[in-house]
């Protein structure tokens, strides 16, 4: 499931952002290629940010390459340089086309905002970066967390299924389905409170000023870390923590966009993460697409065992049977 689910992750992320897809272009480079070259680079910067860098714990020493045993500063450099070449190139080529108000991608969206209001171009590719690079890790991570669950749970799969064919029936489930499936809403938030792919929210921030966090004082210059894993199992604020019981999210409705700092595996406040809603609206879409087509069962014994890397995800991939449910009546 992992290599089919990041695959189709990254295509959508870069038809989203960039407005490419598999197909040959009129400048002599395909945008499979280009695509192509994005996958490598993503996976290049999976890798690096997993990477430890001794260098990185003492003050100075990336200055100087110091400490640097495995090479990371040098090969973050060249993929910055990269990612930069790549994106400026497609960042070129827009900029020709005519009636960019009329493509529905966010590169063409921000290049045909009035002057006055556009960013400078180093800034339009870190966005669209950080779009592609995150995107595709959290959807597919994701995705594969909700399946484990399924074939684990052939109770709920069952459940999620009759509510696809009352809602939606025969027909293929589109986007403006997802409001009327509540049951899948509740699967979807249930494997994000069991399974965040960002449990270290944001990674780290770093107290300006002295400050108090409820009767704790916080001393300015201290390093802190939003853990939402240890929140989301935190039995005095979630009953049953370690079960995986979507029913309760019908019980009590709680926002997982960042309202509810109960469940904000997305973040809050001025720094939560942009794509969230794009995200999730993907998320609901595929999860009850292959939900509805097919029945799903375990084609090795899942594991549930975490590993955090960029992201958390499952340290063994996932290997299901998937069975039209056409020939299972």
């Amino acid at each position: 499931m992992r290599g089919l689910l990041h695959a189709a992750s990254l295509d959508n992320m870069v038809g989203s952002v960039l407005g490419l897809e598999h197909q040959a272009n009129n400048h002599g480079r395909g945008s499979s290629s280009i695509i192509s070259d994005m996958g490598e680079m993503v996976r290049e910067g999976y890798e690096l940010v997993g990477k430890f860098n001794l260098g990185d714990y003492y003050s100075g020493a990336h200055l100087w390459g110091l400490l640097d045993f495995h090479g990371v500063g040098p090969r973050c450099q060249r993929l910055a340089a990269r990612v930069r070449e790549q994106f400026g190139s497609v960042m070129e080529e827009r900029k020709k086309v005519r009636d960019l108000h009329k493509k529905d991608d966010l590169l063409s969206y921000m290049l045909s905002m009035p002057e006055e209001e556009r960013i400078e171009d180093s800034d339009v590719i870190a966005v669209l970066w950080e779009m592609i690079f995150r995107g595709t890790d959290v959807v597919a991570i994701l995705l594969e967390w909700a399946m484990a669950r399924m074939v684990l749970h052939p109770d709920i799969q069952s459940k999620v299924q009759e509510e696809l064919d009352r809602a939606v029936g025969h027909r293929p489930m589109t986007d403006s389905d997802i409001p009327n499936l509540h049951f899948l809403h509740c699967v979807i938030k249930e494997t994000l409170r069991m399974h965040p792919p960002g449990p270290l929210l944001s990674w780290a921030r770093l107290a300006v000023h002295d400050t108090y966090v409820g009767k704790h004082l916080v001393h300015a210059g201290t390093t802190a870390m939003v853990n939402m894993w240890a929140i989301s199992h935190d039995e005095t604020i979630w009953g049953d923590p370690w079960v995986f019981r979507p029913e309760r999210f019908m019980e009590e409705d709680v926002n997982v966009l960042g309202s509810d700092l109960r469940l904000a595996p997305f973040g809050s406040g001025r720094r939560v993460c942009p794509g969230r809603m794009m995200g999730l609206s993907t998320a609901y879409l595929w999860l009850g697409r292959m939900l509805q087509e097919y029945k799903w069962s375990p084609a090795q014994p899942v594991k549930l065992t975490e590993c955090l890397r960029l992201s958390m995800e499952m340290k063994k991939p996932l290997v299901c049977h998937a069975v039209p449910r056409s020939k299972t009546g």
